[in-house]
């Protein structure tokens, strides 16, 4: 049983990638390897980490032993509803979770987030990605959608990592059948989670006009091109398909089992005595 204002490995990867998951905040200095979604405050005061009352934070160190326990007892006195990880990062890794490399994550700006740029008007990969990024890796990241001609030039220019580019000296694009998000999988560590990788099979799909590699592709494929008619501002569209990607990732994650017809949900009916 876990300690009080203590959470589980196993309950926090419930929560793990949902728009209600709780800030997990990393206090280990220098990992190469954290949880899905983590964030890393760069003041060490964690009334200056500006959450707000009523929000909730999970907070990891080493072994649940450390920093993580006095940090979560200042939240808590803030308002903040923090939680421990049971057992620190040793205990999820003990647990076989997934976890996120960082050995391909581009420098951080001097407001603590990763940038990204890539093509204006997206469809299916570069709604995707973002979603990976902001669900997986970097929470608070940004994205600057520009022409295709600018991606390049704006990348230099404000030090953002291109994706999503056909340019040999991008590192983030297709390869190959392969997509950008599949590259983003494999190089953050996520191609050992099995719903990402059946979620990265549905992206292929609809992104390289292979719908026949999963039955959801075509309806991912048909809710992108409507996304992108229906929004004209990009960072509109890409709120909004958060929500797809979400629901695609928490089918691909427990809910294929679940079977929907007519008969299905309909209430049972009792015999009529004579």
């Amino acid at each position: 049983m876990p300690a009080p204002n203590a959470i589980t490995p196993d309950k926090l990867a419930r929560l793990v990638a949902s728009a209600s998951a709780p800030r997990i905040v990393d206090l280990r200095d220098g990992p190469t390897e954290v949880i899905p979604g983590s964030l890393f405050p760069a003041h060490p005061d964690p009334t200056q980490w500006g959450y707000a009352v009523g929000s909730s934070a999970a907070l990891v160190d080493a072994h649940g032993s450390g920093s993580a326990v006095a940090a979560a007892a200042i939240l808590r006195s803030e308002g903040v509803a923090a939680e421990v990880l049971d057992g620190g990062f040793a205990a999820w890794a003990a647990s076989a979770l997934p976890t996120v490399s960082l050995s391909h994550l581009p420098q951080r700006h001097k407001d603590g987030r990763t940038w990204w740029v890539t093509r204006a008007r997206p469809k299916v990969d570069r709604i995707a990605c973002p979603w990976l990024i902001r669900r997986f890796v970097d929470p608070e990241a940004r994205f600057l959608f520009v022409a295709p001609s600018e991606v390049l030039t704006v990348a230099t220019q404000q030090q953002a990592e291109p994706f999503d580019v056909a340019d040999e000296g991008v590192f983030w694009s297709h390869r190959g059948e392969r997509c950008t998000f599949d590259m983003m999988v494999e190089a953050f560590g996520l191609d050992t989670h099995e719903p990402l990788v059946r979620l990265a099979t549905i992206v292929r799909g609809a992104d390289t006009d292979r719908l026949d590699l999963a039955p959801e592709a075509a309806g991912l494929l048909a809710i992108s091109l409507g996304l992108s008619r229906i929004h004209s501002d990009d960072h509109v569209q890409l709120e909004a398909g958060m929500t797809v990607y979400d629901a695609l990732y928490r089918w691909c994650r427990d809910a294929q089992g679940e079977k929907h017809n007519w008969s299905s949900h309909q209430p049972t009916r009792g015999k009529v005595s004579a």
